[in-house]
């Protein structure tokens, strides 16, 4: 069987040591908070103006402001600063944070195209660190995806054997 991380590569086309090419450098030192604060902001307001209604409805129970907020302290931590996420909401655990939603192949593609247009319109990040980035995000997006599958092949199981489903957290 597959682990998670080898069905985000092979989704993904993005292979392990590429993904994590991010710890290599620090990202954080390089562009500072400002960037990610921008990164972030516009990559929700694509987000939250997408014309597909399906995708935009993924993030309806949300606020933009708050995740806009999540996003760019998960990415300042995760890319060499402070932990900034984890001293607000605790451990990241993507797949546990991001089980309430449709973490789909196709929305992940969705999810990319966005990124990859705020990243092409942040002047701020050099060429090198939107490929190492966007590496890490295709890879870490497929991840999500592959989660989310195991998810629901586990939920199908617990189903079929007459277990009850596990109450919303």
């Amino acid at each position: 069987m597959q682990s998670l991380q080898q069905k985000a590569s092979d989704w993904s086309g993005v292979k392990q040591a590429d993904a994590f090419a991010i710890d290599e450098t620090n990202l954080f030192e390089k562009l500072g908070l400002p960037t990610f604060i921008c990164l972030s902001t516009n990559f929700y307001t694509r987000v939250y103006d997408d014309e597909e209604e399906w995708f935009r409805s993924i993030f309806a129970n949300s606020r933009k402001e708050d995740a806009i907020q999540n996003q760019y302290e998960f990415f300042v931590q995760r890319m060499g600063g402070p932990p900034l996420y984890s001293q607000r909401k605790g451990h990241p655990a993507l797949i546990g944070r991001h089980r309430p939603f449709p973490v789909t192949h196709r929305a992940a593609e969705r999810w990319l195209h966005h990124m990859q247009e705020a990243l092409e319109s942040t002047t701020d990040i050099d060429t090198d660190s939107k490929v190492t980035m966007m590496n890490f995000f295709r890879h870490t997006a497929f991840f999500l995806v592959a989660g989310d599958e195991l998810k629901n092949q586990n939920q199908g199981a617990s189903n079929k054997s007459g277990a009850s489903k596990p109450a919303a957290v």
